[in-house]
């Protein structure tokens, strides 16, 4: 970790709401007037989406049927813990981008599926900002954990999150339900042994509960509402959260544990801009005051 340079990193697979979460930092970061730098967690992706789709085939027919982009091989995490090492160093390190789709292939001028060029990103900015899947990773001899002064884990209940991958991968990628359920089996193993373990490490869990059905994830027609959800936000270390001032500022919240707070889901942006601005204002002024 790094005083002059911190770095915030937010954990959670896709579906689980680290967009909103990402919003909701945007927001603080552009209110203060901090300058980011950021990175994609699918950045430090191993394979391209054409090698990936032939890598997963690959291990298929060798027997291993749980390959998957949760995977720690699958990812570049050596080099991710180097950016990370070399920012909180310098303020500065490589990155890259991953091209989606034809909309960023315009802006970006690479192909969907395909990665831009490395290139240095940091210079002049206040925090690193990291949102992806492996940002609080500490197996064997890989520790991002350790890197990251700030770390946020964004989790759904298990049903809650397949229903949202579900909806999302039929909607806007023309997946059958099969198809996902097939990506779903095939990322459990990694699910429980790589992305489970992160949230042990982070400071600040975001866990959306929905309060109706959700019992078959896989027959579900609408992902559940805001207003049909509360979210559990639990603190590693409670000590100077001022939980009487945030249950009276957010309506309908209460403790569940002396480190815990429930709150109604609708509330989550406000709840994050309670909870994380002053965490953040402390980071990066006592960063600019280091340097």
């Amino acid at each position: 970790m790094s005083i002059q340079h911190p770095i915030i990193s937010v954990i959670g697979s896709s579906g689980a709401g680290t967009s909103t979460v990402k919003h909701t930092f945007d927001q603080i970061f552009r209110r203060e007037g901090y300058a980011t730098a950021s990175i994609e967690g699918d950045a430090f992706h191993r394979f391209n989406r054409a090698d990936m789709k032939a890598e997963m085939a690959k291990r298929k027919e060798g027997g291993d049927a749980t390959f998957s982009h949760f995977s720690m091989d699958a990812n570049l995490l050596a080099e991710l813990e180097t950016a990370m090492k070399t920012y909180g160093e310098t303020g500065k390190c490589k990155s890259r981008t991953y091209v989606h789709d034809n909309a960023e292939a315009e802006i970006h001028g690479v192909a969907p599926g395909h990665f831009t060029d490395w290139r240095e990103i940091g210079e002049g900015s206040d925090l690193l900002f990291y949102e992806g899947l492996h940002g609080a990773v500490k197996q064997d001899d890989i520790d991002i954990a350790s890197h990251a002064d700030f770390k946020i884990g964004v989790v759904p209940v298990m049903n809650l999150e397949w229903i949202q991958k579900i909806h999302r991968d039929r909607n806007a990628r023309g997946y059958t339900t099969e198809a996902v359920t097939d990506t779903i089996l095939r990322r459990m193993h990694a699910y429980v042994h790589v992305i489970c373990p992160q949230f042990t490490q982070t400071d600040i869990n975001f866990q959306r509960v929905p309060v109706v059905d959700t019992s078959n994830p896989f027959i579900a027609r609408w992902i559940p509402t805001a207003g049909e959800s509360l979210v559990v936000i639990r603190f590693r270390n409670p000590r100077g959260i001022d939980f009487p001032y945030l249950t009276n500022m957010i309506h309908d919240s209460w403790m569940s544990r002396a480190n815990s707070i429930v709150i109604p889901a609708d509330k989550l942006d406000l709840a994050m801009q309670l909870i994380l601005t002053p965490l953040i204002t402390r980071l990066v002024e006592r960063g600019r005051r280091a340097k």
